[in-house]
């Protein structure tokens, strides 16, 4: 898969559009906020914000609510990158000095998009504070990946 070159200013949109999903995260059982933001392929970002659930297993991610926002739109072809922040909730907005990654679910479903559009997602991630950003590219955080290509779909 072909990696996107996006520089640095995408990435800074992305966590900033993605700080910005989070203040509209609903975590009431655990005050972790997460924000995603989506960058499709003619610059629009779509964004998404965790959703917890009373039964603990039927929460969402907020990757996981942006890439079926992407979906619904018919553009999960589309990303070409992510960009995540998270952290505890506080008064002041997000804290925690590290940077959040996508959990195994979120990299599995990011694998699909990435495969359906034949290029290799860039995710960025950041901390609550702000602090600290990475760089990474989805075949680093999910290599050996299965996917559509293994199925023949792609």
């Amino acid at each position: 898969m072909a990696e996107v070159d996006l520089g640095d200013v995408a990435g800074a949109v992305l966590i900033d559009a993605a700080r910005e999903a989070a203040r509209n995260a609903h975590a009431p059982y655990s005050r972790f906020g997460v924000g995603a933001a989506l960058l499709l392929e003619d610059g629009a970002i779509i964004p998404g914000t965790n959703f917890e659930n009373a039964s603990y297993g039927l929460s969402l991610c907020a990757e996981t609510v942006a890439l079926a926002a992407a979906n619904v739109a018919g553009r999960l072809r589309d990303v070409v990158a992510i960009g995540i922040v998270g952290g505890r909730i506080t008064p002041g907005g997000l804290a925690g000095a590290d940077p959040v990654r996508p959990c195994g679910r979120c990299r599995q479903i990011l694998n699909e998009a990435a495969q359906l559009g034949g290029r290799d997602i860039v995710i960025h991630c950041a901390s609550g504070d702000g602090g600290a950003v990475e760089r990474h590219l989805l075949s680093e955080l999910l290599p050996f990946a299965f996917g559509p290509d293994d199925l023949g779909l792609s």
